[in-house]
């Protein structure tokens, strides 16, 4: 209910600052790639001569992550900050380097991060945090509240505002992501639409992988008694997607708490093809102790698909 009220509100909020003329034309956020159908087509990391229009692919950091939570609990509860039922939830989308390394917080001048992680960057710059209006407020300035919706529902923060977790998000990768430079928005930039732009991009990358629905289609629940090897639950996913995705698990290993899917990119990392590629990164789940996948408690999540 807390969710449905909010989203109302802030159709209230956007309705007493804007016109209906307004509301029905929403301004579009998508990038200026039209220099794009010249450029050679390749994928990213596989290319052979350097990137050119960096707007065109995500370069250097074309080793591209959609990465999901699988967390039990998120501490805000009592505020009413709850869980997608049989769902995992979105962590981001980020923008490795071929060789597996990777940047953070390229560019401070978009810097939406309440609470920067890390604070300092390994050459000893220290990143500001952020005292200004939520990323959410921006979404809704743009009347995408249909995007606002699904992020509240599916991109759900443990132990932080929903929107504290977005500015981090944006801040820490988006901002190494070439695709989402200022410049690739051409002279007609709004103020904020590559953040938007970017949570868009999030939200299609996370479509793509329905985790919950993959491992429960292969016999794979949520249980507080039953446990799995890794190799069950790396060959139900490889099954689906074509590659070995990244598991994470806490508890010396024995614990699934995250899943990270691999990438190289095809165009740009908002509309472009996505192909699978084996995880770079070694998973911290054990290969001999069995896993568990618990369950949620219900006082921890809802059901989402039934609300607006």
């Amino acid at each position: 209910m807390a969710a449905a009220f909010g989203f109302v509100s802030a159709l209230l909020a956007l309705q007493a600052s804007a016109s209906v003329s307004s509301l029905l034309s929403l301004p579009r956020t998508f990038p200026n790639i039209s220099a794009c159908v010249n450029e050679p087509i390749t994928y990213s990391c596989e290319n052979t001569t350097a990137i050119q229009n960096t707007c065109c692919s995500p370069t250097p950091g074309g080793l591209v992550l959609q990465t999901q939570f699988w967390d039990t609990y998120t501490g805000l509860e009592h505020k009413g900050q709850l869980l997608p039922k049989d769902s995992w939830t979105i962590h981001g989308l980020w923008p490795d380097n071929c060789d597996g390394s990777f940047d953070q917080y390229c560019d401070l001048s978009r810097q939406y991060d309440p609470d920067p992680s890390p604070s300092v960057l390994p050459n000893g710059t220290p990143v500001p945090p952020y005292k200004g209006p939520g990323v959410d407020t921006f979404v809704a300035e743009f009347g995408r509240l249909d995007l606002l919706d699904f992020m509240e529902k599916y991109w759900v923060s443990q132990g932080s505002p929903n929107s504290a977790f977005w500015g981090h998000e944006f801040s820490k990768h988006a901002t190494c992501t070439s695709t989402f430079d200022v410049a690739c928005y051409g002279p007609d930039y709004k103020k904020n639409q590559d953040v938007v732009d970017f949570f868009d991009a999030v939200v299609r990358a996370y479509k793509m992988y329905p985790t919950w629905e993959i491992l429960a289609a292969s016999g794979i629940f949520p249980s507080n008694k039953t446990t799995y090897s890794l190799t069950q639950l790396q060959t139900a996913l490889k099954a689906q997607t074509g590659a070995t995705p990244y598991l994470g698990c806490g508890s010396n290993g024995t614990v699934l708490q995250e899943v990270w899917y691999f990438h190289h990119v095809l165009g740009t990392e908002q509309f472009g093809h996505f192909k699978t590629v084996d995880s770079t990164t070694s998973s911290t789940c054990s290969s001999t102790a069995g896993i568990h996948y618990y369950e949620r408690t219900p006082a921890s999540e809802r059901e989402v698909r039934l609300l607006p």
